[in-house]
């Protein structure tokens, strides 16, 4: 109890309460005339134009009632309790003065844990002292709590509501910000490899045939290429203010098709044999391009990695509810526990894990390394 106490005090402010808007000038602006009316035309009101003219003068505290809500609380319903001391007879019973019930709102809505607890005892306090000196019926006592009480509860409604969307608005930004350092290590690090290993065949083979470094230069300059081409596309899905033109479109999802350009890019390490199997032709793009990062990350792992490896295979098969991908070499040593390559191996396994599917990674009994992963054939993102 101590606790929740403590964590009720301790709560802080609702985050960017909005200083004032178009319909607080209105209500204010309506507000005014409403409670001079009533001064007007209620001639049993006690001190009607003293009322009158109290009331008016307590409308514009509406303004600040998001930004200084205990402070509002106090002069609100301290001038009203204060009224029939300063005013003898005068019980300020204005209809107009119902607009009071908004800083209740606006305390539990936008106030601290402390200004909510010291702005409630205030009003709570007030009643209690109206009450004793008879100028509330038990009737208007228990209308008067019962009013108070759905105020305060709508405001602390819509703040659990704020509350709620904000932290929904954080997990998402914090998933986003993951699938990005999946995509950028998947994409842009995969290419970075694949020059770094040609560059070192190239400084390797430079001195017995020069044309090999000149070969070596044309890879690193088209992978150049197409990592810079997949850095803007990530750039302009990202950016806010995108130019003149048409929207930026994300990248195209990968294809199992695409699985052949590992194969393909083998030319300065060990060959990669690409074997699909089974009906693909149907499977939703998450799937296809969870296939494709992970083979690709894992290829990347084995050419850096696997020392002495002879030959790398990427099996794809599929069955009617899923799919399955395997990867495999025949060299010494993995992927190491940390770097870019364990953030790798952390990225399969997300991936794997937002369609409801599992990737596992590890050392085969003899020699070599195994990245083994199977994904619902009809998974989506979670």
């Amino acid at each position: 109890m101590h606790d929740l106490l403590r964590s009720l005090w301790d709560e802080p402010r609702s985050p960017h309460p909005p200083t004032r808007v178009w319909r607080d000038w209105a209500l204010v602006a309506v507000l005014v005339p409403l409670a001079v009316l009533e001064g007007l035309l209620r001639p049993e009101l006690p001190w009607r134009f003293a009322s009158a003219g109290i009331v008016v003068a307590l409308v514009p505290i509406l303004l600040w009632r998001r930004t200084r809500p205990l402070l509002m609380v106090v002069i609100g319903f301290g001038v009203s309790g204060l009224a029939p001391v300063l005013l003898p007879g005068a019980t300020l019973e204005s209809f107009t003065l119902v607009f009071l019930l908004l800083l209740p709102y606006a305390l539990l809505r936008w106030g601290s844990g402390r200004e909510a607890v010291l702005g409630l005892a205030f009003i709570l306090g007030k009643v209690a002292l109206g009450a004793a000196a008879g100028q509330l019926s038990p009737v208007d006592l228990v209308a008067g709590f019962a009013v108070l009480s759905a105020t305060a509860a709508l405001g602390l409604a819509l703040r659990w509501r704020a509350r709620a969307r904000q932290r929904e608005l954080e997990q998402v930004k914090l998933l986003e910000r993951e699938r990005l350092a999946r995509d950028l290590h998947d994409t842009v690090a995969h290419h970075v490899s694949a020059m770094a290993i040609r560059a070192q065949a190239g400084l390797a083979m430079a001195p017995s045939d020069p044309a090999a470094a000149t070969d070596a230069l044309h890879v690193i300059e088209a992978e150049a290429s197409r990592a810079l081409a997949e850095m803007r596309g990530m750039v302009r899905v990202l950016r806010h203010d995108p130019p003149a033109g048409p929207p930026a479109q994300p990248a195209p999802d990968a294809r199992l098709a695409d699985l052949a350009t590992l194969a393909g890019t083998a030319r300065s390490g060990p060959p990669v044999d690409v074997d699909i199997t089974g009906d693909l032709g149907d499977l939703p793009p998450p799937v296809r391009t969870a296939i494709f990062r992970i083979a690709q990350e894992s290829v990347t792992n084995a050419r850096r990695h696997a020392r002495h490896a002879k030959r790398i295979e990427v099996r794809v098969s599929a069955d009617p509810t899923s799919v399955r991908l395997r990867v495999s070499d025949d060299g010494e040593g993995g992927p190491p526990a940390g770097g870019a390559a364990g953030y790798g191996l952390v990225g399969m396994i997300e991936r794997a894990g937002l369609l409801g599917g599992t990737c596992e990674a590890g050392p085969d009994p003899g020699r070599g390394w195994t990245v083994t992963a199977v994904l619902p054939r009809n998974g989506s993102p979670t």
